[in-house]
């Protein structure tokens, strides 16, 4: 007489749901549990760096200008958010910050590009800001994941100050 796992010629089948099933989980369900961890940590970083690029312009719009927008670059490294890759967002990462001042030019209405060579001052405004972060590629735990090369997260915001108080003393 059979016993419950065995079939008419006698050969036990109890494993064949447990070999099914670890196929599947190692196939199918590891590697999709992989790429959505994979995908949302992409998702937080993308969401982290245009809420970091959009502190940055805000800092740029209402702080002193400089020429090459040190200030803005060394404000935007000390007030990373926090994400997997703060490091390549901080001196010395891989990830670039840009900042880029403009004016308006009074006969065509077009910014161009702002110099001046008074410095930070109350007679020295640019108009508009960009900040963008460039050079930053997403990988992160697996290398048989390709780098996803983010976008630059430009953000432009128009000067709302020019940095300095009633007195003349600029903020940096």
């Amino acid at each position: 007489m059979a016993g419950p796992n065995m079939d008419r010629q006698g050969t036990n089948r109890r494993g064949q749901a447990s070999i099914e099933f670890a196929m599947t989980y190692g196939a199918v369900i590891v590697p999709l549990l992989f790429g959505i961890v994979f995908v949302a940590q992409m998702c937080w970083v993308w969401h982290s760096m245009v809420e970091f690029t959009r502190d940055g312009a805000r800092y740029a719009a209402t702080h002193c200008w400089e020429p090459g927008g040190q200030n803005v670059i060394d404000y935007m490294q000390t007030h990373v958010p926090a994400n997997i890759d703060m490091a390549a967002f901080q001196a010395g990462g891989s990830a670039q910050i840009n900042v880029l001042y403009f004016q308006r030019d009074p006969d065509t209405g077009q910014l161009t590009p702002f110099s001046c060579d008074a410095g930070c001052s109350t007679t020295c405004v640019p108009d508009a800001v960009t900040v963008s972060v460039s050079n930053y590629e997403f990988q992160h735990y697996s290398t048989l994941l390709k780098s996803v090369s983010m976008p630059t997260f430009p953000t432009s915001q128009t000067i709302a100050s020019n940095g300095c108080d009633q007195t003349g003393v600029c903020s940096r």
